[in-house]
């Protein structure tokens, strides 16, 4: 079983196939989407509102995602494993370096972080430094009370050219994969051709070049709400395994995200 990597990913974009991904807090779960052939797993900040009922993302710690981030890595061999920077772990160079350090150590090969061309710096100094770098733009929910809530970005045209041109200045500093959040399908197409690099959508249409999914969001048992782009698999499939394997055929045919599943 040969082990994914960035360059990986990176070949699946340039060879057209689609990039599948969840999220993963425990080695169990991280063992059943690995042996269903899931590309990526994420330890997200998420973790905050689907395993310890919070309304958002912001009360995560970095000693909790270093917490999941080392029970994923038990129950992976395969897949790319990358881990979250939470809320206001990475908002001076020093801090990310030691933060991001930690995580690496647990097991992450990539860490992600929310925000633009503001981080550039500290991309590069990470690059130095040998960390991967994971950006995410569109709706970044540590910025939800900046946002008011967790709303559709880039639908006016002077946001969508203010987010192109930050994903344009992440690449050119150094990250190395792009998530991309609840933005009309047509600017998820836009940055997926401007990139190089491989952009993995989440509510932004089905022309990125991959898609990822909250695991319960997927599986249909989260306490919040279901969000428009994500799709109940466990209740079309009636088992966890069958579920895991019809997103990612879902995903790698192009059939999901469905327009009901995306934004315009």
């Amino acid at each position: 079983m040969k082990k994914i990597t960035v360059s990986g990913l990176l070949k699946k974009k340039q060879a057209g196939e689609k990039i599948t991904s969840l999220t993963a807090y425990d080695a169990s779960f991280a063992k059943m989407f690995d042996e269903q052939g899931i590309d990526a797993l994420l330890i997200g900040d998420s973790l905050g509102m689907v395993l310890q009922g919070e309304s958002d993302t912001l009360p995560v710690t970095i000693e909790d995602i270093e917490y999941h981030t080392r029970s994923v890595r038990r129950g992976t061999e395969r897949a790319f494993v990358l881990a979250d920077m939470p809320f206001m772990s990475y908002a001076t160079p020093e801090q990310t370096y030691a933060n991001a350090g930690k995580l690496m150590a647990a097991g992450a090969s990539m860490i992600k972080m929310e925000g633009g061309s503001w981080l550039c710096e500290t991309i590069q100094g990470l690059n130095l430094r040998g960390v991967p770098v994971c950006g995410h733009l569109g709706l970044t929910p540590q910025s939800v009370h900046v946002f008011g809530g967790f709303k559709i970005q880039g639908r006016e045209a002077d946001k969508a050219e203010k987010l192109l041109a930050e994903a344009k200045a992440l690449e050119a500093a150094g990250i190395q994969l792009l998530v991309l959040e609840c933005v009309p399908s047509s600017l998820g197409k836009a940055v997926s051709e401007a990139l190089t690099i491989p952009v993995i959508g989440i509510g932004a249409g089905n022309d990125t070049d991959g898609q990822i999914l909250v695991m319960h969001d997927m599986f249909g048992i989260s306490a919040n709400y279901m969000p428009k782009f994500s799709k109940n698999y466990l209740a079309e499939t009636g088992d966890m395994r069958k579920a895991v394997q019809q997103y990612i055929a879902e995903v790698q045919s192009g059939a999901f995200p469905s327009p009901e599943h995306s934004f315009e």
